[in-house]
C-alpha cells in the first residue's frame, strides 16, 4: 500500500488555510499535516491523532521519521500500473450497471406510455 501526503509533497498543505505556515492565523494545525499523513507506530496502544501537528516546523530531513513524504500523485502513478486490470474491470462493471439502469428506465417509460395510450 502506498501512503502519501499532499499532492506533490507535504509542503502542499501550505495551500490550506488551517495547515499553512505562511498565515497569521492561530490554528492549532498551523505548520502541520493531517492525521492521514502520519506514520503510525504499531507499538502504540493509543492512536495519536495529533501526530502531524508542527511537523513542518522541523527540518525537512526529519519529516520522514514522522510523516509520509511522497506526494499522492506520485503514489498513484506508482500504484496504478500494478493494478490496471482491477481498475479496468471496475470501470467496465460500473459502466454495464449504468447501461442496465438506462435500459430499465427506458423500459419503464415505454410501459407507462403504453398504459397512458390505452386509456
Amino acid at each position: 500500500m502506498n501512503h502519501c501526503c499532499g499532492a506533490q509533497e507535504p509542503a502542499d498543505w501550505d495551500l490550506n488555510v488551517y495547515f499553512s505556515c505562511n498565515g497569521t492565523h492561530r490554528s492549532r494545525e498551523k505548520c502541520g499535516v493531517p492525521f492521514s499523513c502520519c506514520i503510525i507506530d504499531p507499538a502504540d496502544s493509543v492512536l495519536n491523532t495529533q501526530c502531524g501537528y508542527d511537523v513542518r516546523n522541523r527540518p525537512e530531513n526529519e519529516w520522514s521519521n514522522h510523516i509520509f513524504v511522497k506526494g499522492c500523485i506520485k503514489a498513484l502513478e506508482d500504484w496504478l500500473p500494478g493494478n490496471l486490470y482491477t481498475v479496468a474491470i471496475v470501470f467496465v462493471v460500473i459502466s454495464l450497471l449504468q447501461m442496465v439502469g438506462i435500459y430499465l428506465a427506458r423500459t419503464l417509460i415505454s410501459d407507462i406510455e403504453k398504459v397512458k395510450f390505452s386509456y
